[in-house]
C-alpha cells in the first residue's frame, strides 16, 4: 500500500509538471532537469513553494532520479506538516543515495515526531556512520539515547556533539520535552 501511495504521488506529480508546463518563470520545453532544479532552489529560497514544488516535478520529468529534487519535495512537505509525504519523498530520495545525510537526518527527526524512536535511533547511527561530524546527529541521538534510559551512550553522544558544535547544548536529564536540532536545510 505504502509504495503505491508514493507511487501514486510521484506520478500525479509528474503529470501536473506535465500540464503546467513546468510552471513559473523558465520552464520550456528546452528547459534541463538543472536549469529546473536551479528555479526550483531559487524559488525555494524566496519562499514560493508552489513554484518550487512545480519545479521539482519538471526536474523528476526530465530526471526521474534526482535525489535533490525529491529531497526538497521532502522538506517543504516537512515544512507543511505533511509528514506521510515527505516521509515519502525523503525514502525516494534515499533510494537514488543511501547515504544522503540531510535525508536521513530529515527523515529521523520526522521518525521521532511520529513516535518511531527506534526508527529514529537507527537512521541518526547512519548519519554518523556517513558524517561522524554531524554535531545535530550525535546531539538527537544522544537526547533519543537518553528517552531510552541509555544514559552512558547518551552522555558520550551529546558530548561528541558539543564538542563537534559549542552552541549544542543539552537540557538537564529533566528537561522535557525533548528538543531536537532542527531540520537540515535543502542542499
Amino acid at each position: 500500500m505504502k509504495g503505491r501511495l508514493v507511487a501514486g504521488i510521484f506520478w500525479c506529480g509528474i503529470a501536473l509538471a506535465a500540464a503546467c508546463g513546468g510552471g513559473g518563470s523558465g520552464g520550456g520545453t528546452n528547459e534541463t532537469a538543472a536549469d529546473a532544479l536551479s528555479r526550483g532552489l531559487a524559488a525555494h529560497t524566496a519562499g514560493k513553494l508552489d513554484e518550487a514544488v512545480a519545479a521539482y516535478f519538471t526536474t523528476l520529468s526530465k530526471e526521474p532520479t534526482n535525489k535533490f529534487a525529491f529531497y526538497n519535495l521532502g522538506e517543504i512537505a516537512q515544512r507543511q506538516n505533511r509528514l506521510a509525504a515527505a516521509e515519502s519523498f525523503y525514502r525516494l530520495a534515499l533510494d537514488q543515495d543511501p547515504k544522503m545525510e540531510v535525508a536521513l537526518f530529515n527523515l529521523a527527526i520526522l521518525r521521532t515526531s511520529l513516535g518511531a524512536t527506534a526508527d529514529a535511533v537507527a537512521l541518526y547511527r547512519q548519519v554518523i556512520a556517513v558524517d561522524p561530524n554531524y554535531a545535530a546527529a550525535h546531539f538527537n541521538l544522544g537526547l533519543l539515547l537518553r528517552q531510552l534510559g541509555q544514559t552512558a551512550e547518551a552522555q558520550t553522544e551529546l558530548a561528541t556533539a558539543q564538542k563537534l558544535d559549542p552552541t549544542l547544548v543539552a537540557p538537564s536529564p529533566p528537561a522535557s520535552p525533548i528538543r531536537q536540532a532542527s531540520p537540515s536545510p535543502k542542499p
